[in-house]
């Protein structure tokens, strides 16, 4: 047999798949970017970092990622496209060498009570697979140990229309796991009566007090009215027992009213549909407030809040039902799955251990599956996202993750770090939006983004190795080694907040003394019971001397892109009242969603035109020119400004234009010194809500807030989102809170704030059934000095480093 002979003994030449190994970027404008053009290497864990709102998320997913799920999108056929949403292309010039791209991002997940950790991650669906399977007494297929499904029973008569029609007897049944009390919710409500209607009064005279029913709603109020069912004149408490049965309980019933054909129904399984079906933490504020002090939600005495049928409580494995195991901390179940040995379901067990042991590996064992979705932190929903990538099999694909090392302690962020290399050592590509010293340190390439933030970021400031950014001189450069000294000397209290018993989650009877007027930091970590503790416990009861406790968490602010800063802290009113007095007109001309909006852009400044299953075009309106008000409106200035002018102002130049002169606005003054007292100088008063970072969010959440009279402050990691050099403003702002007289309280794992408290109060020593407990109470100095606890060690080792 013959051999070819080689020829050629150089080296090959290089195969012309092989340029493509960098992410090439050219022209980014999204939001505040400015013509940022880089080149990300592939294949590498690729860190962005920056001051909060210089551009890196911009950059990252409203370009790469958006833009990458764009043309993936556009694979699909038109008819699945139009059941997709519709993304438009980013402003940039040229994108190349994209690959596909996975998000995980912090968005809080489902709004639906009926979610759980179970069900986001599949991790329910499997199990009740299993169930159905080995379950005994059997009692139906996998559905019948579901509990958002209902179990369903039909008879009747059907027509085939096959051939000569013909009319056949059939019955239908399908067997749910849900319970029929809660419908699958695992708590029931008792509604306090008197929170909905003043029974004193009449309809006609206004007798609801629930939020939004005004006497003129003709879709609430005027369906009672006008019903037919009720008198409107009669005082509530005069219905005869028929009238409060139907105000109350009827039934859904056509009627017409003025005309035209409406629903009527009683307003117990209204309010029931309307608002309490929602979950709580989806609520506008005001709705909340209404639901906590008109509701009282327990747990269903029926299913004894497993949400589940009798039937699939009373199915088992050994001992154990679907319940029992939803209820387990997962580092349990994962255990109580590597036990079962059964060939017929071996694929199953194989997909479910993977997936329950993922949970462990990536710091979240302390949950269970019943635990509801919405009341993940956005840390920890994040890393539930992960989950599902941990043991893929795909390669070459971009992850973006944002700031994921968010809500972990110390001792957790090296975890993260080895699962980000574990991505990237699979042949990814690794993009992270980081603040964290820790986890800038292990990446390959570094885009720092600034130099400043909003119209002063958008430029990318360095681009190269961790040592380079060290010796760059940016401002993340300058940081990137900062340690703080323990605070030497400590304020002292004025008085405790005492907390006797606690059991919230997995407090196991904890006794503690908050110290009032000084800063406390409560830390430990994820999963230790720290927000167990304090939102658990403070939000029920009121300070020393009577004073209101202010809870300020991570729940995103909600809001359109109508919404701005202006509007979402108030100082909106003051402004408009200014304009009003100065020349003589309605406050209302000077609003964009009232009198004075553009009609042809309806006060949004832009036309948006929807394309179906094509991306929508947002078009500057012509006619206001972008600037959302009436010409009319336009003509009226104060201090030689019209609104549109001071909409466009930043924070510090609207606190300079209202503080002094002709336009001097106490009023609003005093919100804008609170908006750059957080470090939001440079928003702009009319930015939407939703171009905000999250740390900015945050942020402007906190300033709001401030004016609030309460005495004790409780904030959640307000170091979410905040840049190295915005951790030392952070700490001036809450030092200038305790120094007024505050008591204020840090949910917190930076250990700079550690390092600034006069008090710590640590829990531990692990998550879930191995924390609860209090580990430490005392002065920073102490806790470093014992290195008793974890976080004492890597305290310690955080403030004895650097210079």
């Amino acid at each position: 047999m013959s051999m070819a002979r080689k020829t050629n003994t150089g080296s090959p030449a290089p195969h012309a798949t092989d340029r493509h190994d960098v992410i090439r970027v050219l022209g980014a404008r999204e939001n505040n970017l400015k013509d940022v053009s880089i080149e990300i290497p592939k294949r590498r864990l690729t860190v962005f970092t920056g001051v909060s709102g210089s551009g890196k998320s911009s950059l990252v997913f409203d370009t790469i990622a958006a833009e990458s799920q764009r043309l993936i999108n556009e694979t699909y056929s038109a008819f699945v496209q139009g059941f997709m949403p519709t993304l438009a292309r980013p402003e940039v010039d040229v994108l190349e060498g994209l690959t596909t791209a996975i998000s995980v991002d912090q968005q809080r997940m489902g709004a639906d009570p009926r979610s759980t950790v179970g069900t986001v991650t599949d991790a329910n669906a499997m199990l009740r697979i299993l169930f159905s399977r080995l379950g005994t007494p059997h009692i139906g297929p996998p559905s019948a140990y579901a509990f958002n499904v209902p179990s369903v029973r039909a008879s009747g008569a059907i027509t085939v229309e096959r051939g000569a029609k013909k009319a056949v007897k059939a019955t239908f049944e399908r067997t749910g796991g849900m319970c029929p009390r809660c419908e699958g919710r695992g708590t029931v409500t008792d509604i306090d009566l008197t929170q909905l209607y003043d029974a004193s009064k009449s309809i006609a005279e206004g007798a609801f007090t629930i939020p939004g029913w005004k006497s003129d709603s003709f879709w609430t109020v005027q369906v009672y009215a006008e019903s037919g069912f009720l008198d409107p004149d009669k005082p509530i408490a005069r219905f005869t027992k028929r009238e409060m049965q139907d105000f109350l309980y009827r039934e859904p019933t056509k009627v017409k009213v003025n005309g035209v054909n409406l629903t009527y129904e009683g307003l117990i399984p209204k309010l029931q549909k309307s608002m309490l079906s929602k979950d709580k933490e989806a609520m506008q504020p005001h709705i909340r407030a209404f639901v906590e002090r008109a509701v009282t939600f327990t747990g269903c005495p029926e299913c004894e809040g497993t949400r589940l049928s009798e039937g699939a409580r009373a199915s088992k494995i050994g001992r154990i039902s679907i319940a029992d195991a939803c209820a387990m901390q997962i580092s349990d179940l994962a255990a109580w799955v590597r036990g079962l040995e059964e060939p017929s379901v071996a694929p199953l067990l194989t997909a479910l251990r993977h997936t329950l042991e993922s949970f462990v590996e990536i710091g979240l064992g302390y949950l269970s599956l019943e635990r509801p979705a919405g009341t993940l932190s956005g840390g920890e929903a994040q890393r539930v996202k992960m989950i599902r990538h941990l043991g893929s099999a795909l390669t070459d694909v971009t992850y973006v993750f944002d700031e994921p090392t968010i809500g972990l302690h110390p001792h957790d962020i090296e975890r993260m770090n080895s699962l980000l290399l574990r991505l990237r050592d699979k042949g990814n590509t690794v993009l992270v939006v980081e603040h964290k010293p820790e986890a800038i340190a292990i990446a390959d390439h570094v885009v720092d983004l600034g130099p400043g933030a909003g119209t002063g970021g958008g430029t990318v400031c360095f681009e190269g190795t961790v040592e380079g950014l060290r010796a760059s001189g940016t401002v993340t450069g300058r940081h990137l080694d900062d340690r703080v000294r323990v605070k030497e000397s400590v304020r002292e209290p004025v008085g405790a907040l005492e907390i006797r018993g606690a059991k919230t989650n997995n407090l196991r009877d904890v006794d503690v003394d908050i110290p009032l007027g000084v800063l406390v930091v409560v830390t430990g970590v994820a999963g230790s019971g720290k927000s167990s503790l304090v939102h658990g416990s403070l939000p029920h009861r009121s300070g020393a001397a009577g004073e209101e406790v202010v809870s300020i968490d991570q729940s995103p602010i909600r809001g359109s892109r109508r919404s701005n800063p202006a509007t979402y802290t108030g100082l909106l009113d003051p402004i408009r009242k200014a304009f009003a007095k100065a020349n003589g007109v309605k406050p209302a001309l000077f609003s964009a969603n009232s009198e004075g909006a553009c009609p042809t852009c309806n006060g949004a400044g832009v036309i948006y035109t929807d394309l179906a299953m094509m991306a929508g075009v947002a078009t500057t309106c012509e006619d206001c020119e972008g600037k959302r008000f009436l010409a009319s409106v336009l003509d009226h200035h104060l201090g030689g400004r019209d609104i549109s002018e001071v909409l466009a102002m930043s924070v510090t130049e609207a606190e300079e234009f209202f503080g002094a002169g002709e336009a001097r606005t106490p009023a609003a003054h005093r919100i804008l010194e609170r908006l750059a007292d957080v470090g939001l100088g440079y928003l702009t008063l009319g930015q939407p809500l939703t171009t905000l970072s999250g740390g900015e969010r945050q942020r402007l959440k906190l300033a709001g807030h401030m004016s609030e009279k309460g005495g004790v402050y409780v904030l959640d990691e307000p170091t979410t989102g905040l840049h190295l050099a915005d951790v030392e403003h952070l700490l001036g702002l809450l030092d200038r809170l305790v120094d007024s007289g505050k008591s204020v309280i840090v949910i917190e794992h930076h250990q700079a704030v550690m390092a600034h408290a006069d008090w710590i109060i640590d829990l531990g020593p692990g998550a879930g059934h191995d924390g609860g407990r209090i580990v430490y109470e005392g002065t920073p100095a102490d806790l470093v000095a014992a290195r008793s606890t974890l976080t004492g060690e890597h305290l310690a080792a955080y403030v004895t480093q650097g210079p």
